[in-house]
């Protein structure tokens, strides 16, 4: 599930990507500004904060982000989506982020073991995974329609593409949980960097099933795309999502950090909240 295009993605530039060195390509991030000191009013017009956010989390914070930038006045929240644990070598290797948002504790546990928290993390959502395949429309002929696929089982069996995280993503470490937990040995024919891309797999038919968060699933991109089957061990595999004020956020202007921390409250607020309720998010 990526988040919907618009003003609050945008490329972060070259300077990173030297920093990065890894071949990682991010989509979406923004060097934030550090702006002018805030008056007694809010925050200087030109502040940006940046948000690291799990790629599951896209078009919920793109929501959330309305309502902040409406209750602080010249903030703009500049996102980048991506799989938590690049986000989270991305941080470790200086990327300017002002809050990390992952989708799973161990890859927030790694930014906190390094010292790169300012705050203590706290869980705002949960989630869990669904398997999902091709939805069939009117006039779909025999040769479209992808194998008969009704249970974790089905996705495994020989001939069928599944589609799945990478082991090192939290939606691919649940994925294992998952099957384990089944009895059941899974065999895709690729591990993606990130939960939308799975996803994306599916949508454009070139595979016939995949795991992904029930989520993702439900958004409004995916609906009409693909055919969401409800798993009877799903509570085997529950992801915890954390989030935190990064220590960056004190280099990138003395407004951040109070800017980080507000934003976490927002997220964690009855407002923030009903946002990811209604998306398909559980109560952390």
């Amino acid at each position: 599930m990526g988040g919907r295009p618009g003003r609050h993605r945008a490329g972060i530039g070259a300077a990173l990507g030297l920093i990065l060195g890894s071949g990682v390509v991010l989509a979406g991030c923004s060097v934030p500004s550090s702006g002018t000191a805030p008056s007694s009013g809010g925050a200087a017009a030109s502040t940006t904060l940046t948000v690291f956010a799990a790629a599951s989390l896209g078009d919920s914070f793109e929501e959330l982000a309305e309502g902040f930038e409406q209750e602080n006045p010249g903030v703009e929240v500049a996102y980048s989506f991506a799989g938590s644990s690049s986000l989270a070598e991305q941080i470790l290797a200086g990327a300017p982020a002002d809050v990390f948002a992952s989708a799973d504790e161990p890859n927030m546990d790694t930014v906190v073991a390094a010292g790169e928290n300012a705050g203590e993390p706290e869980a705002f959502a949960t989630n869990f995974l669904t398997l999902v395949t091709p939805a069939e429309h009117p006039g779909d002929t025999p040769a479209h329609h992808a194998p008969d696929i009704t249970s974790l089982e089905d996705a495994a069996a020989e001939g069928v593409k599944l589609v799945v995280c990478a082991p090192q993503v939290p939606c691919g470490h649940a994925a294992l949980t998952l099957a384990e937990d089944a009895g059941v040995e899974l065999t895709p024919v690729s591990e993606e960097s990130s939960v939308t891309d799975v996803l994306g797999k599916v949508t454009s038919g070139e595979a016939d099933a995949g795991l992904v968060y029930v989520t993702d699933a439900l958004s409004a991109g995916a609906r009409e795309s693909v055919t969401a089957i409800g798993l009877e061990n799903a509570d085997s595999a529950v992801n915890t999502y954390p989030i935190t004020v990064l220590d960056a956020a004190a280099e990138n202007g003395p407004e951040h950090p109070e800017l980080a921390q507000r934003f976490v409250e927002y997220v964690l607020s009855e407002e923030g909240q009903s946002v990811l309720e209604a998306d398909g998010f559980g109560a952390p």
